[in-house]
């Protein structure tokens, strides 16, 4: 390491709580967000920490083993991307944010560039510029993936609870159950249906299965083969099926389609179908 580069490594270094404090003095307020000026104490020390954290990173793109830039900035990543994502900071904050800490960061080392003891040519500028200017990019570039990867993340979490809740296997007696089926079913979720609804009854050790579409507001002829492909699956495992509340048009569509219903024990309500199985609902009064 050169000697010029690691004056400028241990200054940058010793001034990072300067480097920090400039930051925080150019936040503006802005309801809601992390980066507000008038956020609370706790999130202004998380703000310092992982700002300190910030410039270490960059500043280590200044040492000659590069491997130690590329650890410190995966690790600074994966916390920051992490911290704002459950905080649900928007990414545009966040790269706004970083703009600011380049901003200050170049203040400091601007200060150390006009002084005159320091001996420093154009040429180093210019090296110096390209080198920190190319950290900060890269920091925007692995944030932005860690952050895509964990808000991906989230989302499939919520989209697997979301099926769960949406397509529910209750048992009701012995080993009857309900699949009562509510609102839209596209072509994906009707996917999500066919492909857990059998093991969830295997797990439940369900042999009659009544599937409730009363409650759904559009049942389309792709989701209708899927249904059908359900109740074939069903059967095979041994599982009786009953269909309860499918509407006319719906009936229809799937004896133009070759769909065989024939087979299956279907009814207008399940209140009747449960009935037919000699369970009865007793209503409150």
């Amino acid at each position: 390491m050169d000697k010029i580069d690691e004056n400028l490594y241990r200054y940058i270094l010793d001034n990072s709580s300067k480097i920090t404090e400039n930051w925080l003095a150019l936040r503006e307020k802005q309801f809601g967000s992390i980066y507000s000026m008038d956020s609370n104490e706790e999130i202004e020390k998380l703000l310092r920490e992982q700002n300190t954290l910030t410039i270490k990173t960059v500043t280590s793109a200044l040492l000659e083993d590069k491997t130690v830039f590329i650890e410190t900035m995966e690790q600074w990543a994966t916390l920051v991307a992490k911290s704002r994502v459950e905080s649900d900071t928007p990414i545009y904050e966040v790269l706004e944010a970083l703009n600011k800490v380049r901003e200050a960061y170049w203040g400091f080392i601007t200060d150390y560039m006009l002084k005159d003891d320091t001996g420093i040519t154009k040429a180093t500028i210019i090296r110096w510029s390209r080198l920190i200017n190319r950290a900060f990019d890269q920091l925007n570039r692995e944030f932005t993936e860690q952050y895509y990867l964990l808000t991906k993340e989230r989302l499939l979490a919520q989209q697997d609870l979301i099926n769960e809740l949406g397509a529910p296997v209750i048992p009701i007696i012995d080993a009857i159950a309900v699949l009562p089926l509510i609102g839209d079913i596209d072509t994906y979720r009707a996917k999500g249906i066919l492909d857990t609804t059998p093991s969830k009854c295997i797990s439940k050790n369900i042999s009659h299965l009544f599937i409730d579409l009363s409650g759904v507001s559009l049942l389309d002829t792709m989701v209708a083969q899927q249904i059908y492909q359900l109740i074939g699956t069903l059967n095979l495992l041994g599982i009786q099926s009953t269909i309860s509340g499918i509407r006319p048009e719906v009936a229809q569509t799937s004896i133009q389609l070759g769909l065989d219903f024939s087979q299956v024990s279907t009814h207008s309500t399940l209140k009747q179908a449960l009935s037919k199985q000699g369970i009865k609902l007793y209503e409150r009064k």
